[in-house]
């Protein structure tokens, strides 16, 4: 500690990369315990992993305890806002929705379109929710598309499974392109470049995501009904993305592709495309153990149907107004933005994972009306003031909605609040350390880095941030491409989301899920979720060993 500053170090009491990186990921390992083993609730997990990161981080690599604990807090205020802000008023909008009985016209539109229940899930989970993502991301698609699939008569476990297994694809490209503008502006690599390798190292995820999806959730039985929908909604999501990732950058690549899979998934329906499943094995797709609520068929007027879809193309008309350049400039010029107390650049970051000591900057944004949550905010606002939703009932709804995200708060919270400790400790630059010295086979453990990134914090974003840096460099020493390298990373993040805490917390919150419900969630998740890391790795490995590189 010198001049109030401390330096982070990554290999502890001066042992090689193995038994650091062992002892970094014990907070990690108490969070896998927890859920995996011994099935405590998700909040559970979270806290014991935040006390034993605490541990870690004083007594291992003696970070001083003021900055141990203020960056716990940064952690926990960004859990607080943007992420459960987010939360709290996608619920609000759904149960504007709800309670003003539009919901049942939107399951009716829903229904007379389709009635099966595989094709309502890759309707609203894969390319409704690869809309949201694509325009809002940073956990509103979740939100949203869980609580719809609800609604539907999914139990909320299944929904939830759906909902988490579908935000895989689009993940990498969320939120009008953040996460590789992120990436470019850490590594100071070529945002198209980047963009290009994402792009397609993505394509045959993307490709296998909604027949995986269906599989994973109902089984053969499920796939064998919906394997052409699964097919083309794939088929055509990868594509496009591909395409549009390459010729004109990330920005609108999961809008455009999430458009197109909604409009072929309208054409399938429309011409009966779609091979329906028995009624028994409707509902063990949805997981309920009742029948799905009655749906009725019948032809109706436009008119109702229009006004009950309206929250919902008010939300989309907010999240892309939120993403029109001038809008993002006045809606930030009222934006808060301090120096975290006890933190901000108290922190140094040394070789190797910064080439020359660096500050760690620690700057909290109070962007409270550019912020996705506010763009939720407006359209339940709105919808509320369309719907004629009294001032008294839609304070009733924010009250109750306020009561149902308590312990998925808490959760949200706990794990931020670990994952920024480790963070600014130096532990994730010590687990980052091991995947790099897995030498040629730094290609598929690149992948999964980003994976553990995107587990600790949630964020797609946030990952990139975390080890970018650190891909370019070892990739550049192992005469790797560096640009594919980061590109892994972001890629192999997006499957670290389906086993996020704060990610299945918001599910949770957004179904009702009971509390021992979500470690079953984890544990479900969790071997896909390995799963679809290890084909990123490997295409990654194929990219970088069978291309030439010019």
């Amino acid at each position: 500690m010198i001049n109030s500053h401390w330096e982070q170090g990554y290999l502890l009491f001066g042992r090689g990369v193995a038994v650091s990186s062992a002892i970094a990921a014990l907070p990690i390992l108490a969070v896998l315990l927890l859920l995996g083993v011994f099935r405590r609730a998700a909040w559970i997990a979270g806290t014991v992993g935040l006390i034993v990161a605490l541990l870690v981080a004083v007594t291992c690599y003696r970070m001083p305890l003021t900055l141990a604990v203020s960056s716990a807090g940064y952690g926990a205020a960004f859990g607080l806002f943007p992420i459960s802000w987010i939360v709290l008023w996608a619920l609000v909008l759904f149960r504007i929705t709800t309670e003003t009985g539009q919901f049942d016209l939107i399951r009716g539109s829903i229904g007379r379109l389709t009635k099966d229940a595989p094709l309502q899930a890759l309707l609203i989970a894969f390319a409704f929710g690869a809309f949201i993502e694509g325009a809002a991301g940073f956990g509103t698609p979740v939100a949203i598309a869980a609580a719809m699939l609800t609604g539907l008569g999914f139990s909320p476990f299944r929904a939830s499974a759906i909902c988490l297994l579908a935000n895989t694809a689009p993940v990498a490209f969320g939120s009008i392109g953040i996460p590789v503008i992120t990436l470019a502006g850490i590594t100071g690599l070529p945002l198209d470049q980047l963009s290009a390798w994402v792009g397609r190292i993505c394509t045959p995820i993307a490709l296998i995501i909604p027949a995986y999806l269906i599989f994973a959730v109902g089984g053969m039985v499920a796939l064998r009904s919906a394997w052409m929908p699964a097919l083309v909604a794939g088929g055509v999501f990868a594509v496009v993305q591909l395409v549009v990732s390459n010729m004109l950058g990330p920005q609108l690549t999961d809008i455009l592709a999430s458009l197109a899979a909604i409009a072929a998934l309208f054409i399938l329906c429309r011409i009966g495309a779609v091979k329906t499943m028995s009624v028994a094995n409707e509902n063990l797709f949805r997981g309920a153990e009742i029948a799905a609520p009655h749906i009725p068929t019948d032809a109706s007027s436009e008119h109702p149907v229009l006004r009950a879809w309206m929250p919902y193309a008010l939300l989309v008309l907010f999240v892309l107004l939120w993403g029109v350049k001038p809008i993002q400039v006045a809606l930030n010029s009222p934006s808060l933005s301090f120096p975290w107390p006890m933190l901000h650049d108290r922190v140094i970051r040394t070789a190797p994972i910064s080439a020359t000591p660096q500050p760690y900057h620690a700057v909290f944004m109070l962007n409270w009306l550019a912020a996705s949550g506010t763009s939720c905010m407006m359209a339940a606002v709105c919808s509320a003031l369309f719907l004629r939703v009294s001032g008294k009932q839609f304070l009733g709804i924010v009250l109750h909605v306020l009561r149902q995200i308590r312990i998925p708060t808490a959760t949200v919270t706990s794990v931020l609040a670990m994952a920024f400790l480790m963070n600014y400790s130096g532990a994730a630059a010590t687990l980052g350390l091991a995947f790099a010295a897995s030498g040629a086979l730094f290609p598929f453990f690149s992948a999964m880095l980003g994976w553990l990134g995107v587990f600790l914090t949630g964020s797609d974003t946030s990952a990139n941030a975390l080890f970018g840096n650190l891909q370019v460099v070892t990739a550049s020493r192992l005469g790797i491409s560096p640009v594919l390298m980061a590109a892994a990373n972001s890629v192999g993040g997006t499957m670290g989301k389906m086993i996020s805490l704060q990610t299945i917390a918001v599910a949770a919150a957004a179904t009702g899920m009971s509390v021992s419900e979500q470690a079953k969630l984890f544990r479900f998740t969790l071997k896909h979720s390995i799963l679809l890391a290890a084909i990123a790795g490997l295409v990654t490995m194929l990219f970088a060993y069978k291309v030439h590189f010019g």
